[in-house]
């Protein structure tokens, strides 16, 4: 039997073994790719569940495709557990198929990945990994290219922006294009007061492919006129009778910076060189890092790949230590930061405090229940990793009692080195509470009313977080409220919400039974202001704008909404959308963009 199976392996060569790799990343892409030409198909028909649902599978695919390719290297290589010299070997000849390959980079992390189960070793060197890229991306591109340029001085800019829409090749009608056309001119004008000299290069240069988030798709593009670039994005959704119309023009660069969010959705776009778009979305979002737009376009593993890059070349360039984070100590968390760096990581402990009731695999699913959730702006995305090795010199003494103490099964000394077994990673946001002590009364309004607005969103979305506590919301560096705390965390749709009965006659007020039976998903909004409203000036804010918050007949309204298909959370306010799409259209005749004349 022994004999039969080995006949129907493969030649274990490392070329063969490479080849069955780099076959596994291929199967990965082309299935990614088709989810952004599925979102097209989708967008034009409105079926926006079917949208959602490709979102959150396409999160999946790579874990898939892993699999997939690890269990046919072992069954058709023997691919074991390989030493390292074979391994090196089939590294050389990977890079060698890379050469002409159009997403060479998403390949080496994929053979990372790979080779990460076949070794099953907890931190690797450069000889078998891809810790360093190998294949350089700068000026990879497809065919046909990644972006479109078109020439205002040719023939205008209402032409111009009329042959960017047309060769999008959407098959959905405008309501009316023309008013379309009309506000884009008048938007783009605002923003370019005449006289504007127009250069000789002067051009606008639109990614070949629209985003899809959601309910709205999107056109990512720059305006050139000499040595500037002028990045915007035009969003494109449906109205009441399931025909497009232009939403509006985003410029502002904290606009632009929102839309491009890891708090989001990830957007679906079909890009045969995601390295070309990445380099484009660098000029249209500067605020934003590399690993933060793979991650935004789809592409987390890379972000992940990325990141980690970042840290380790950061670690290299500083000196300070990592030190317990700051703020109130967490029941399931233990919380470490380094200082000199923006993020925060976090480690499950091993024993949880019993008022939690939760378990630390618990804990894993609300963390993977938010990857895969529309996140609307206000939870924070979060990097997974298992096994990260950190020179134990950087570590305080107090950090490595920290974590001894707390989560003693996940930290392993290996000589000069701590190796974390499982640590969730977030960019690091300063906590609510911390802000509300030193904030000035506009920032602690402001911060109070951002606060209810970004529950009532993640109520849209079908999301109860379970422990509002400011401490678990933190303040970004735009001033949004965003949630981190995971624990606790709920569909709408599994909660009750009640208002406390009245007691019954006879009951003694003093007393500390409770007089009416609690189910295990009951929840009583009015015991909210006990443990939220102790400061009497964040208690005035809070009345003034939250009070619904408060009352059980408010959060059961935010249910039924979020049963039903809820409104859709814009990363751009009201004010700029255009007046049309705001309001409510009177009946027009549909005009297909093909039917519209170019300017005499």
């Amino acid at each position: 039997m022994s004999e039969a199976i080995a006949c129907m392996r493969g030649p274990a060569t490392p070329q063969a073994i490479a080849q069955a790799t780099l076959d596994g990343f291929n199967r990965h892409y082309a299935l990614f790719r088709d989810c952004a030409a599925t979102a097209k198909r989708h967008f034009e028909a409105g079926n926006w569940l079917a949208i959602s649902h490709v979102s959150r599978e396409r999160i999946d695919f790579y874990d898939r495709r892993v699999a997939e390719t690890v269990a046919r290297l072992r069954n058709e290589f023997d691919c074991g557990d390989s030493d390292d010299a074979r391994w090196a070997e089939v590294k050389r000849h990977y890079v060698a198929l890379l050469i002409d390959h159009k997403q060479p980079e998403c390949a080496e992390t994929f053979f990372n990945t790979v080779s990460c189960k076949i070794l099953d070793r907890s931190y690797f060197h450069n000889r078998c990994l891809f810790v360093r890229p190998a294949i350089s991306t700068e000026h990879i591109d497809a065919d046909p290219p990644s972006y479109r340029s078109y020439y205002p001085r040719q023939h205008g800019l209402r032409q111009a922006l009329i042959d960017i829409v047309l060769d999008f090749r959407l098959e959905r009608r405008f309501a009316d294009f023309r008013a379309d056309l009309a506000n884009l001119l008048a938007a783009f004008r605002q923003r370019f007061p005449r006289p504007f000299r127009l250069e000789a290069n002067h051009q606008i240069q639109v990614l070949s492919s629209l985003f899809f988030r959601n309910r709205t798709a999107y056109v990512v593009g720059r305006v050139i006129n000499g040595y500037n670039a002028y990045p915007f994005v035009v969003p494109i959704k449906h109205d009441a009778d399931g025909r497009l119309y232009v939403d509006a023009l985003l410029m502002d660069a904290e606009q632009l910076a929102l839309l491009f969010s890891a708090n989001r959705a990830y957007f679906l776009v079909d890009m045969e060189v995601p390295s070309a778009y990445v380099a484009f979305l660098r000029n249209v979002a500067p605020e934003r890092t590399e690993a933060e737009l793979y991650t935004m376009v789809g592409l987390q593993k890379q972000g992940k790949t990325l990141f980690f890059r970042d840290f380790l070349h950061h670690l290299k360039h500083s000196t300070d230590s990592f030190i317990v984070a700051p703020g109130i100590k967490g029941l399931v968390m233990t919380v470490f930061t380094l200082p000199s760096y923006p993020y925060v990581f976090k480690v499950i402990r091993d024993r949880i405090a019993p008022s939690k009731e939760t378990t630390r695999e618990r804990v894993k699913e609300k963390y993977v229940l938010v990857k895969h959730h529309d996140r609307v702006g206000r939870m924070a995305d979060t990097l997974e990793y298992s096994d990260v090795a950190f020179p134990r010199a950087r570590f305080t003494p107090e950090l490595i009692a920290e974590l001894e103490a707390v989560a003693p099964s996940l930290v392993e000394e290996d000589g000069d080195m701590i190796v974390i077994r499982h640590v969730y990673i977030e960019r690091r946001m300063n906590p609510l509470n911390l802000f509300l002590q030193s904030a000035s009364p506009r920032q602690r309004e402001h911060a109070i009313a951002d606060y209810g607005e970004a529950i009532r969103q993640l109520a849209m979305v079908n999301i109860f977080p379970g422990d509002l506590l400011f401490k678990n919301f933190g303040v970004t560096r735009f001033g949004r409220i965003v949630f981190y705390d995971y624990d606790e965390i709920e569909y709408m749709s599994s909660c009750r919400f009640r208002a406390i009965p009245q007691p019954s006659a006879g009951h003694d007020e003093m007393s500390d039974e409770v007089w009416y039976p609690v189910g295990a998903n009951d929840i009583f909004p009015e015991e909210f202001a006990t443990f939220l409203l102790t400061d009497p000036e964040v208690c005035a804010d809070f009345l003034r704008v939250n009070a619904d918050l408060l009352d059980a007949r408010s959060w059961q309204r935010m249910q039924q909404q979020a049963a039903e298909l809820p409104p859709e959370v814009l990363s751009y306010p009201d004010p700029i959308r255009f007046a049309h799409a705001c309001a409510e259209r009177a009946p027009a005749t549909p005009t297909p963009v093909s039917a519209l004349e170019p300017p005499h």
